[in-house]
């Protein structure tokens, strides 16, 4: 693809580091961005360099936050006897949006992948099982990727809470296997999170 301005051609450039944004649609943006007013597009750049240089990571649940705790592990109305695990602050979204479900959560940032050389070492577990030894959680929900990462993390995490007097579920498997929390619609997540299943029936329909 040939530019006529090398200003232009370092920005669709950049643009096309984003996932999912080709050189074409990196291009369509670069040119949107020209036809808007300079104030519009110094707002955007701060915007986003005020969100990378501030954004603090929950020393409790590991999700995206403002604070030093996140507005989630703060709330009263909460239910802080139930934590729900997933892989990604993305699915905490995603479960949010169905406002189905009144627990915490718990960031794993990952799955446990020996192809890819992620081990448990590698992912937030050692916080998590510090929060379950406090002795106020109740029930672990897992709701992880259906996918072999996700069972390979789902199964490890239950042998370590196994020697804990907590409940182990999981998301119901209305979400195909090999599919992502993020893209399932609202209505089958929500149903997903209010029919889960003991882990031990997990297995059995594995």
């Amino acid at each position: 693809m040939l530019f006529p301005s090398k200003l232009i051609e370092d920005a669709v450039n950049s643009f096309a580091t984003l996932p999912g944004i080709g050189k074409k649609t990196a291009l369509r943006l670069v040119m949107h961005l020209l036809q808007k007013e300079e104030n519009d597009t110094k707002q955007l750049s701060e915007a986003i360099i005020k969100m990378r240089r501030d954004i603090k990571f929950c020393k409790t649940c590991h999700n995206v936050s403002d604070e030093e705790i996140c507005s989630i592990c703060t709330s009263s109305f909460k239910d802080k006897s139930v934590v729900c695990i997933v892989e990604n602050f993305r699915d905490i979204i995603a479960i949010e949006n169905t406002r189905h479900y009144n627990g915490l959560y718990h960031v794993l940032e990952g799955l446990i992948s020996p192809m890819d050389g992620i081990g448990p070492e590698q992912l937030n577990i050692a916080t998590l099982m510090s929060r379950v030894d406090n002795g106020e959680i109740r029930e672990v929900i897992m709701a992880l990727n259906p996918t072999i990462d996700g069972d390979t993390t789902i199964f490890y995490l239950s042998k370590m809470l196994s020697k804990y007097d907590v409940k182990i579920t999981s998301i119901a498997r209305g979400i195909a296997f090999g599919g992502e929390l993020e893209y399932v619609d609202e209505i089958t997540l929500a149903r997903s999170i209010q029919a889960r299943l003991p882990y031990e029936s997990y297995l059995n329909k594995v």
